[in-house]
């Protein structure tokens, strides 16, 4: 009984009523205009009045409606009324308004029976409850003063009157269930009449595409430039720590190697934020670049105390500006895998070449021992520069050779977007890395 009164009733059945509520309230404007189409048409002088003519000019205004639907917003309107009130999942209906003409011919429909089905709910839910309130009065004031509040005489009859009370109780609960039977064909029709099209479903696919390719690129600028600038600055914390009694000279060094660092990584986290911008804002620090600022990344690597053999046969002023960036964080983020994974301790080789109208980078350290651990959430250094690599259609490959880990990644000079990420070749997946590796 209680799944009986909370379907008729309940919070979701309300809510429902209203919708339809509403419907008729759309449809007020077209039964309006169909009055006024019906009563100098079929000379009607009391069109207002007479509820055959009433019915007559509902139907002439709904396909008026259905023309009416065809305006952008409809769609998207109507889908938010949907979603507030008719409980239907979101992800079912569509968000923006109608393009293809299947599109407009499902919002069509759509708007005619809402306000179809609104119109009779909305007439009805006028008209019953006044009656009801009759009939259930009735047995009561007809005891009292004997009359029938103006009902027909039928209602006089002591048999009928007993029946009153329970018929008005009857016609409330047979309103209930209109309302509720038609809500319930509303939420089952919703998802198919304004739910997304295959041009919706593209759309939405393209614009999540969109939105993965800024977060992958913000994710790979904040590994690469904050990533680096932090395994730096332990590195060199570390080193100035153990020296800090023996060799005051080099604790200075250190921390003046933290303070640039920690500053140019500022400025460094503005360009990556500046990702998140429509465009970059007055004032905001350009992107870093081997012809500008290589040295600067050389020097703080080695203020940590690591031994860096640095081989430059290229010239950074030479390289192309987006293949000079691309290739500056991929350096970066080579030299910080070697500190993160070997340890300062552990001397690293980097060289810069020009080969076949390409530019080779190549980062090595000796493997010693056993792997050091990925730190939880870690692991995608590799990853990140076999991205870069495939945006300007190079190559990336990464493994241990002779006890030797290597990064080797060629740049094309004249930037060829690939399409497809080639792999990043290496005995360790790019998610399971070795020494040397992110």
């Amino acid at each position: 009984m209680s799944a009986f009164v909370r379907t008729l009733f309940g919070r979701r059945a309300r809510r429902r009523w209203i919708h339809l509520i509403l419907g008729g309230a759309l449809a007020m404007p077209y039964v309006f205009v169909g009055q006024l189409i019906v009563g100098p048409a079929m000379d009607a002088r009391y069109v207002f009045y007479d509820f055959v003519w009433q019915l007559v000019s509902f139907a002439v205004g709904l396909p008026l409606a259905a023309v009416t639907s065809l305006f952008p917003l409809t769609r998207t309107l109507e889908s938010g009324a949907v979603r507030a009130l008719c409980g239907v999942d979101a992800d079912s209906l569509a968000y923006g308004p109608a393009r293809s003409r299947a599109a407009k011919r499902r919002t069509a429909a759509w708007f005619t029976l809402h306000l179809g089905l609104g119109g009779i709910v909305s007439g009805m839910s006028l008209a019953v409850p006044p009656l009801a309130v009759v009939l259930i009065a009735l047995p009561v004031v007809a005891g009292l003063t004997g009359s029938r509040m103006g009902m027909p005489e039928v209602f006089g009859s002591p048999w009928v009157l007993a029946l009153s009370a329970p018929a008005g109780v009857a016609v409330l609960v047979a309103l209930a269930a209109v309302a509720a039977g038609c809500g319930a064909l509303l939420a089952r029709w919703a998802p198919v009449l304004l739910g997304p099209g295959p041009e919706d479903r593209l759309a939405a696919a393209e614009a999540r595409a969109a939105d993965l390719a800024v977060r992958n690129r913000l994710a790979r600028e904040l590994h690469d430039s904050v990533g680096h600038a932090l395994s730096a600055v332990t590195l060199q914390a570390s080193a100035a720590r153990r020296v800090l009694d023996s060799d005051p000279e080099f604790v200075r060094e250190a921390l003046a190697a933290i303070e640039d660092t920690t500053r140019r990584t500022v400025g460094e986290l503005d360009a990556v934020l500046g990702v998140l911008r429509a465009g970059d804002a007055p004032g905001t620090a350009p992107a870093p670049t081997l012809a500008d600022d290589l040295e600067g990344l050389l020097r703080r690597t080695r203020a940590g105390g690591t031994e860096l053999t640095a081989d430059i046969a290229a010239d950074p002023a030479a390289v192309p500006p987006m293949v000079s960036r691309e290739a500056y964080r991929i350096v970066q983020e080579g030299l910080s895998n070697a500190l993160r994974h070997a340890g300062g301790e552990v001397p690293v080789g980097l060289r810069l070449a020009v080969a076949d109208g390409g530019l080779e980078i190549t980062v090595e350290n000796p493997v010693t021992g056993a792997a050091t651990p990925c730190r939880p959430g870690g692991g995608h250094g590799l990853r990140g520069i076999a991205d870069r690599a495939r945006l300007l259609g190079g190559t990336a490959e990464a493994g241990a050779v002779e006890g030797t880990w290597r990064l080797r990644v060629r740049l094309p000079l004249t930037a060829q977007p690939s399409q497809s990420a080639p792999p990043v070749q290496s005995g360790q997946s790019p998610s399971a890395p070795s020494e040397g590796s992110a």
